[in-house]
């Protein structure tokens, strides 16, 4: 575990009423990155970060995680709120995303 590693927030709700915590990584700008995330009380470790882009209220985060899943993991950033917003398992061609 990094030691500068915490929890962004206690939890939060996607559509579906998944509660999502998701622990971040603070680099030397202060920019938190999503590290781990737990569906449920499944924790998944973020492999890679896909890509990130930002709205007007909201950080996107498409990430791997270790489960080879593809998820979009959306911070509000006036709530530090995180949600899931999207899921790919990439166990079926027709439905895997572009960067699976």
């Amino acid at each position: 575990m990094l030691p500068s590693r915490r929890s962004c927030n206690k939890k939060c709700l996607n559509m579906a009423n998944i509660v999502v915590k998701v622990e971040c990584y603070a680099g030397y700008r202060g920019e938190e990155s999503p590290q781990r995330f737990y569906l449920r009380e499944k924790p998944i470790d973020v492999s890679e970060i896909l890509d990130r882009w930002l709205s007007p209220d909201h950080r996107y985060f498409k990430v791997r995680g270790s489960d080879d899943g593809i998820y979009i993991l959306r911070h509000d950033t006036d709530s530090r709120e995180w949600e899931l917003t999207m899921f790919d398992s990439g166990q079926r061609d027709e439905t895997r995303l572009s960067s699976t």
